[in-house]
């Protein structure tokens, strides 16, 4: 292989992570709601979508946030976002590839719509400080993906031209205006076809060592 990119932008939540639909469903489950209750309630009510969207700018804080989902799906609120997302695991074959992108002179940034720190840390137990050279979260800049902006920011962290980077994200529609800047993109559906994909964008090898344990 012949490397031709510089940089790496991952997404969190679907990336480094289980997939959140899963996870979703299974709180759902627990909750004894009807299936598709979180789905419809938080993303196609536009009372919802636009809580979701106030707390990942940082207008909301995630327990501000807990208080007005929970009434929108009948639930209690008490740490709703960390019940919600409960069943989240690391995925380890994409955390192993970051590193070794990283061990091959390849600068990666992680870039999430975040939802807060306080009183469930989504990022917690990860290191994303130390593993990783730029680590953008939505809330620290009252910007949130799928706008240029943010984009722009980690590009700054990464001192890199979109030009030369790959992004990989779960949420299809973030690909196109990363694409519009000049980013590679991946879409992340399942772990080995997401390594194999940034494998060729990057041209390094990104697997053959044991995946990294990461322990939330």
């Amino acid at each position: 292989m012949t490397q031709h990119r510089k940089g790496l932008v991952l997404d969190f939540g679907g990336v480094l992570t289980t997939p959140l639909l899963p996870a979703a469903l299974a709180f759902e489950r627990r909750e004894g709601l009807a299936e598709g209750t979180l789905l419809t309630g938080l993303y196609l009510d536009p009372r919802g979508i636009r809580l979701t969207e106030e707390l990942e700018r940082g207008k909301l804080t995630q327990s501000e946030w807990n208080e007005a989902a929970a009434e929108l799906l009948g639930v209690r609120p008490d740490n709703l976002m960390g019940r919600i997302f409960a069943d989240l695991r690391p995925q380890p074959s994409v955390i192993a590839a970051a590193a070794a992108a990283r061990r091959a002179g390849v600068r990666v940034g992680i870039l999430s719509n975040s939802v807060g720190p306080d009183p469930w840390n989504l990022y917690a137990g990860y290191e994303l400080e130390e593993r990783y050279d730029a680590l953008v979260l939505s809330e620290g800049h009252g910007t949130r993906k799928p706008e240029p902006e943010i984009f722009r920011i980690v590009l700054d962290e990464l001192g890199l031209p979109a030009e030369e980077c790959v992004f990989v994200d779960d949420t299809e529609q973030y690909l196109a205006p990363a694409a519009a800047l000049g980013f590679a993109t991946v879409h992340a559906v399942e772990p080995t076809r997401t390594v194999a994909a940034t494998e060729t964008l990057l041209g390094i090898p990104l697997t053959g060592r044991n995946p990294e344990r990461v322990t939330p």
